[in-house]
């Protein structure tokens, strides 16, 4: 099966060895995205959720899949007690679609400033 790898042009990419989402066949996987770095000062998690899944969107959208075609996502915080910000841009983008999702605390992300990551799986027909 043809692959299709999609660069974000993080430097982390290099570093790691990695992209930003990888299609093979009909399955699409969206590494772990943080906000954007001019998303990161002095931001809710909130905002750092959209400005993830923002991204996340861009990426499915280069190998022509969607939000809708989102079956899993498992999102990575550093602080759980502000899940409310985190569920309430996770449900703007799929509230109507409902993948199977996982939420977990973790002690920190790469970068201190970093509060939020969010993993996405696709599957397109």
């Amino acid at each position: 099966m043809p692959r299709q790898n999609v660069s974000s042009g993080s430097p982390y990419e290099d570093v790691f060895g990695y992209c930003r989402a990888v299609k093979v066949g009909n399955i699409v996987h969206v590494a772990g995205t943080c906000a954007a770095q001019d998303c990161l000062d002095g931001t809710s998690m909130y905002e750092q959720s959209v400005s993830a899944l923002g991204i996340i969107q861009d990426a499915l959208a280069e190998v022509g899949a969607s939000a809708s075609d989102v079956v899993r996502t498992i999102t990575y915080v550093t602080d759980i007690d502000e899940m409310p910000q985190v569920a309430k841009a996770h449900h703007e983008v799929f509230g109507d679609i409902k993948p199977a999702s996982t939420l977990v605390e973790v002690s920190r992300l790469i970068d201190p400033r970093m509060t939020v990551e969010i993993e996405a799986y696709a599957v397109l027909e």
